[in-house]
């Protein structure tokens, strides 16, 4: 598997119907937005789903979530330490090799040398910064978002209590329609030093595609949130022929003149303009 040599950027448009695409708990749980009433997705979010549908695709991730923890580990600690070699360097504290320590954990965890990590744990000596090539911005909704609220009942206590009834208000928030823009670039300085392959970005390129595959919830319905379409680019040199912002710029979607309020990704046009000598590739999404 050879290091990636040239730059890449994608960008995937999705929609969001009937769904809250990323929940706000700092405000009761209701969809992020801008305060231009932009939906939201935060990268954070958008990085968790990626590392499920690589762990799905059996890739070892060392930042699981706990309901898709499949190696029993209970912290990033625990993690950590069941990589004997890694452990052993790390224990080391002042006196370990941090160059062989950040191999390791490269060449373990596909997430590690994609987005990077901060190993720092109490009682450790040694605290070990990556920075990871794949990097992806917050995704934005094209237009500002309308929002349901609606009031639940749960009609069962959760515990025997005498005199208190079973019915307990609660809400539910979820985004009308929206569609929102991932920009994102894959850095070739920074594959040189994870050992980021390209096998590994075509990797990642299948979880962005699928990326909404297994992430149905309560709040999330199977098939309420979807990739339209994915663009990836790939330079003819490191530094990239064009900057990210040109090539994410080379794609325009908006809304029809004689829509008002837009229900459907059919109420975009999508305009590729084409840029000298870089191709662009174009994949539907599932």
């Amino acid at each position: 598997m050879e290091v990636l040599k040239n730059k890449i950027d994608f960008e995937a448009i999705i929609t969001v119907k009937d769904a809250n695409s990323n929940g706000d708990p700092l405000n009761g749980n209701m969809p992020r937005t801008t305060y231009a009433g932009l939906g939201e997705i935060s990268d954070v979010c958008l990085k968790r789903k990626i590392r499920n549908r690589l762990l799905d695709m059996g890739e070892r991730i060392f930042v699981q979530s706990d309901d898709k923890n499949v190696d029993g580990y209970k912290s990033l600690k625990d993690r950590a330490d069941g990589n004997k070699a890694f452990a052993e360097e790390v224990n080391k504290g002042k006196k370990a090799d941090k160059d062989k320590a950040y191999k390791i954990a490269c060449q373990e965890w596909m997430d590690v040398r994609s987005f990077g990590q901060v190993f720092a744990f109490k009682g450790s000596e040694l605290s070990l910064g990556i920075r990871g090539p794949v990097s992806i911005h917050p995704a934005f909704s094209i237009d500002p978002v309308d929002i349901t609220s609606i009031q639940i009942t749960k009609s069962v206590n959760s515990e025997s209590k005498e005199g208190k009834a079973s019915d307990t208000m609660g809400m539910k928030h979820r985004v009308d329609f929206g569609a929102y823009v991932i920009k994102g670039s894959i850095n070739v300085q920074l594959a040189e030093k994870t050992g980021f392959t390209t096998d590994d970005a075509e990797k990642i390129k299948e979880a962005i595609r699928t990326i909404f595959v297994n992430d149905s919830s309560s709040a999330r319905p199977d098939g309420s949130m979807e990739v339209v379409k994915l663009y990836w680019w790939e330079h003819n040199c490191a530094i990239g022929q064009y900057s990210s912002k040109t090539v994410h710029e080379s794609v325009v979607v908006k809304k029809k003149e004689s829509v008002n309020t837009p229900s459907s990704i059919n109420d975009y046009d999508i305009i590729i303009n084409k840029l000298d000598r870089l191709e662009v590739k174009e994949y539907e999404g599932i």
